[in-house]
């Protein structure tokens, strides 16, 4: 499939600042409102209060205890898990679409998730343990897209496509691992775990789970951001980007690590979160425009907002909370088709 070069012809807004103080305002909002909303009522006063209570000790005296700790100890770790990981998947859906020159794919194109997957699975089935999930998680996500470029290495031409068929074969092997692996699992106490690890939840964010996840998050989202230009130049080709002295494969290759890392950090502490990488960079472009200077930012705000918004959603609308992979899912299909219904500008 061809792709026309990305237009560099921003949308047309009669007060453009004012949308880009929209995007980078609501992640703010929907975080203080992830302090805020739950089944136990908490004032603005009493958040407050709470958050400066480890600095400033004499706050915490007219704070009910419960309030205080569901604050500190539940809602805000849990708050900032969902604003990396959905920063991590609105960052890396945007990369992936750039270099791979298709605005259908996302940071799940090499099988990182499927592999994830398989990792958590079988931790699930072996150890039980939340710290063995996680790292079984990210080491078989990182595994799955190591198969997926060394197997693509075996062929000479079309790189990318290769590395997208590779990525998709390698993506179905470790789902058919997982299904095997639930068919082994004790149906009454394994598979149950196993089935809710693969919806997706960030029901069991702790403290624990949070330095790493920032670590690798953080420091991917800042060497996207320095290296956005060149995300405009990979989108026009490969020919495009040699004749400006750009190394391609090089650079792709960097892109493919950075973003394979973001991946399998987030799906290892959330679980399986589809549609996030795929609808957040087109509604990215619709509000800023395809030039990856600004279209990257974006969507790294919109996506942190959108997970904010969609975990905030999972926890407070039914008794029992949702899983957030079957809500993305549901939620994902409608907007996604009334972006592709909106948006004119193409690739």
């Amino acid at each position: 499939m061809t792709h026309s070069a990305p237009s560099t012809d921003a949308p047309k807004h009669k007060h453009p600042w004012i949308t880009g103080l929209v995007i980078y305002i609501l992640p703010v909002i929907l975080f203080g409102l992830a302090l805020l909303l739950g089944r136990y009522p908490i004032t603005p006063g009493e958040v407050g209060r709470s958050l400066l209570s480890p600095f400033f000790p004499n706050l915490a005296a007219d704070i009910p205890e419960v309030a205080q700790q569901l604050v500190l100890r539940i809602r805000l770790p849990r708050a900032l898990a969902a604003l990396l990981i959905g920063a991590s998947f609105g960052a890396t859906g945007t990369a992936f679409q750039a270099i791979f020159k298709n605005p259908l794919v996302d940071s799940n194109i090499l099988g990182v998730t499927s592999g994830a997957g398989f990792g958590a699975a079988l931790a699930l089935l072996l150890f039980r343990d939340a710290w063995q999930v996680q790292l079984f998680a990210f080491a078989f996500g990182l595994l799955a897209v190591f198969l997926a470029f060394f197997g693509s290495r075996l062929y000479k031409s079309s790189p990318l496509l290769v590395l997208t068929l590779m990525g998709i074969l390698i993506g179905s092997l470790f789902n058919s691992l997982i299904a095997l692996l639930k068919y082994l699992a004790d149906p009454l106490d394994t598979l149950p775990a196993i089935t809710f690890w693969l919806l997706g939840s960030l029901t069991t964010i702790t403290w624990t789970d949070i330095p790493a996840l920032a670590v690798i998050i953080i420091g991917g989202v800042v060497f996207l951001l320095l290296i956005r230009w060149r995300l405009n130049i990979l989108s026009l080709g490969d020919a495009e980007a040699k004749s400006l002295g750009m190394d391609p494969a090089r650079s792709k290759l960097w892109v493919i690590l950075c973003a394979t890392l973001m991946t399998a950090a987030a799906v290892s502490v959330s679980g399986v979160i589809g549609w996030v990488g795929l609808v957040i960079p087109h509604a990215g472009r619709l509000l800023v425009g395809p030039d990856h200077k600004r279209l990257l930012p974006a969507s790294i705000a919109l996506g942190a907002a959108f997970m904010l918004l969609m975990d905030t959603v999972a926890r407070t609308v039914l008794p029992g909370e949702i899983p957030l992979g079957v809500l993305t899912g549901l939620l994902g299909v409608p907007i996604l088709i009334l972006l592709l219904r909106r948006n004119r500008m193409g690739w």
